[in-house]
């Protein structure tokens, strides 16, 4: 995986004060998207051993309220591989940080139809380019119980809104990923701190 970015002291993507890391990749190619270069699996850096180190230290700063996953595009089969021992990691040395994530898909659509997953169609996909709808991803799972909040549902400019909490558009969903998972069904985040569900069943 490839990275474009790793933005310190972010304040928008996401509450308090946020490091945020911006990989490289996106099959989605949403009409008006704010950082089209990032489409490119190519574009930026190599993710590293040293770059994993690099976040992780710029973290221990106390300002930080935790990590946030942009891009490009996170959940991308490749991108979930290479994230997946990283997040690991920041969870076991950040305990009280939480976890921002977005993606282009939609948590009960998408994300949660890839589990199980079957390793041989997986290879395919990722080299043959196929619609990820049509396999599973075995990473998925347990990224999702590593994430916190999880801003789903692609940019649509025809429901842009500027007032809109940390999304672009009408239609993005702001979810309580730990929430929504033991109580099966989608349960947005409340910046209030009060849960709202939705009946959309997982």
């Amino acid at each position: 995986m490839n990275y474009a970015e790793i933005k310190e002291y972010d304040i928008a993507n996401g509450p308090g004060v946020r490091l945020s890391l911006f990989v490289s990749g996106c099959t989605h190619r949403c009409e008006g998207c704010f950082n089209e270069i990032t489409w490119d699996f190519n574009y930026g850096a190599p993710f590293t051993k040293d770059t994993e180190d690099e976040i992780l230290s710029l973290l221990k700063d106390v300002s930080y309220r935790g990590l946030t996953l942009l891009g490009g595009e996170p959940m991308e089969p490749g991108n979930q591989r290479a994230l997946l021992p990283f997040l690991r990691r920041y969870k076991k040395v950040f305990p009280d940080k939480d976890l921002w994530c977005f993606t282009g898909y939609l948590m009960d659509r998408d994300l949660l139809e890839w589990i199980p997953a079957d390793p041989d169609a997986i290879a395919h996909a990722d080299e043959q380019r196929l619609p990820l709808h049509t396999v599973a991803i075995p990473e998925t799972l347990e990224l999702l119980r590593l994430i916190d909040v999880l801003v789903d549902g692609e940019y649509m400019a025809s429901k842009k809104d500027i007032t809109l909490l940390y999304k672009g558009s009408s239609n993005q969903r702001t979810i309580d990923v730990q929430k929504s998972l033991a109580a099966g069904r989608i349960v947005q985040w409340d910046p209030s701190g009060v849960s709202m569900s939705k009946t959309a069943h997982l």
